[in-house]
């Protein structure tokens, strides 16, 4: 289980460095450092807001950003006509890929 809370409570109520809090959470400097620099981007600071159950803070924290929902996708190309227009004299990829 990840130790944010724990991290930004040492962070911002005691005001130790990232070596103290990696020290006394178990984790390296990097992950703490990591915790705190995301914790930031997302606007978190201590006390976390009492709706933020672990689970929520987690998915606050750790859901990558660039998601793309798959309805925002192209659609993928016919590839039998692709094929097909290659077929044809003096038609190239990089025409086809303009056009």
């Amino acid at each position: 289980m990840r130790q944010v809370r724990e991290v930004l409570r040492l962070k911002h109520v005691c005001g130790q460095s990232a070596r103290q809090i990696a020290a006394a959470v178990g984790v390296s400097r990097y992950t703490v450092a990591e915790y705190l620099r995301r914790a930031g981007v997302v606007g978190i600071t201590w006390p976390v807001p009492p709706e933020f159950d672990d689970a929520a803070l987690e998915r606050k924290l750790f859901t990558p950003a660039g998601i793309i929902a798959p309805e925002k996708l192209r659609p993928p190309p016919d590839w039998a006509r692709l094929h097909g227009e290659l077929r044809r004299p003096g038609v190239t990829l990089l025409l086809l890929w303009e056009g």
